[in-house]
């Protein structure tokens, strides 16, 4: 399989740091139906009490709805969805190309389930996300072992 990249839209909500945050976030989503596929937590290093939640998709006005009731909002970051199957080095030629390029990227969140390789990236700006999604595309992944 290729990899294939998508941009996407996280959405996001600060909170505090205390139990149930994240369940208190997540409730009205799950009641809206929404079929999330990530969902990231995180404490702000510095700020012991400060946290941010931040989920994908949400799509459809129900759960547009249901995002925005649990404070979340559309993230103005531009980030892309890269997927593909895994293959051993797979995440360093990615890396590798964008370095090549000169793009940096502000964040990652990259995980394999089975055999399919699934990587979120940030970047400061639309442009650096659209240049990093025509390099990605091209990226060839090493073949299996």
């Amino acid at each position: 399989m290729a990899i294939t990249v998508k941009a996407i839209t996280l959405w996001r909500h600060d909170t505090e740091h205390r139990p149930g945050a994240l369940e208190r976030t997540l409730e009205p989503l799950a009641h809206a139906g929404a079929d999330l596929r990530v969902v990231m937590g995180y404490r702000h290093p510095g700020e012991e009490g400060r946290a941010t939640i931040e989920l994908y998709p949400v799509s459809g006005k129900r759960a547009a709805a249901a995002a925005q009731s649990a404070g979340l909002s559309a993230s103005d970051i531009p980030t892309l969805l890269v997927e593909g199957d895994d293959r051993p080095g797979l995440g360093h030629m990615l890396s590798r190309a964008l370095g090549d390029a000169g793009i940096n990227v502000s964040f990652l969140l990259a995980q394999v389930v089975g055999r399919k390789y699934s990587a979120i990236l940030g970047f400061e700006n639309e442009a650096d996300a659209k240049n990093a999604a025509a390099i990605l595309r091209k990226v060839k992944p090493p073949k299996s072992r």
